[in-house]
């Protein structure tokens, strides 16, 4: 007589968690290209948004494979809960503790939106931002936390000013900020991201009556700056934050007399 088994009695082989006999460790594994919702802590209230995700752990050489299904279980875990950098450490920190793993990363790259007022008008309107958010962790020591943030800012040429007997050509130009520093004094986006736009020669809005197109207009005028002029004010007011310990200022200049862009670099010693 034949007998039928519950195939949730079944017990099913856990296959990755075998043993590997090449004996070679790889250093990340994981998930990446993950879309999944965010919601980013503010001093407000939290913003919700989309990130790309990449999680992953460090795999011994004699482990076979992660369990991938528990990155995303994570994820799912904290899907109501708003994140900040300290939060983010924080799971990764229980990232190691699921995967059973020494050594992990995590990053969340997503939009950020601010609501700005026009300059003169007043009306409001959104701004979008791409940010990144990256945790390092290992067992037995501190995390790492970087953060990057592209900002679009107009820029306008000192050179063409000084030239030209009336006008100046101007672009809009981004500025990357890559930084690093603990998680807990990670400085807030809602100051971040004004603190950099104040050193263009004039900031974006997504929304401008006549008026505030004549003040942005004039303002940039009255404020040129070349791309070297930019990464280095940029880097001047990044050496006064807190608890920054290294930055990366980048800025690209798109330029509207040519068919290339200006670009400049600064780190930090």
């Amino acid at each position: 007589m034949n007998t039928v088994l519950d195939p949730v009695l079944v017990a099913m082989p856990d296959v990755q968690s075998s043993a590997d006999t090449r004996h070679i460790a790889i250093q990340r594994v994981g998930v990446r290209g993950v879309r999944h919702p965010l919601l980013v802590a503010t001093a407000a209230q939290p913003q919700a948004t989309i990130a790309q995700w990449e999680m992953t752990v460090a795999l011994p050489a004699e482990e076979k494979g992660t369990h991938m299904s528990r990155f995303i279980a994570l994820l799912e875990a904290r899907r109501a809960q708003a994140l900040s950098p300290a939060g983010l450490a924080q799971m990764a920190t229980d990232m190691l503790d699921q995967l059973q793993a020494d050594a992990g990363d995590l990053s969340a790259r997503f939009p950020y939106f601010l609501e700005k007022s026009a300059p003169v008008t007043e009306v409001r309107s959104l701004m979008d931002y791409q940010v990144c958010w990256t945790i390092r962790t290992r067992r037995q020591r501190a995390s790492q936390f970087s953060l990057e943030v592209q900002v679009p800012v107009t820029s306008l040429c000192p050179c063409s000013k000084a030239i030209s007997e009336y006008g100046a050509h101007n672009q809009r130009s981004h500025v990357t900020v890559r930084l690093e520093c603990p998680a807990a004094q990670a400085p807030a986006l809602d100051t971040l991201i004004p603190a950099i736009e104040a050193q263009a020669s004039c900031q974006l809005w997504g929304l401008l009556k006549r008026a505030d197109e004549k003040y942005v207009t004039e303002h940039a005028y009255e404020n040129p700056k070349f791309v070297e002029d930019l990464v280095r004010d940029v880097a001047v007011m990044l050496q006064q934050q807190p608890g920054v310990q290294w930055f990366e200022v980048e800025a690209e200049n798109f330029e509207s007399i040519h068919n290339h862009s200006a670009y400049a670099v600064v780190r930090s010693a």
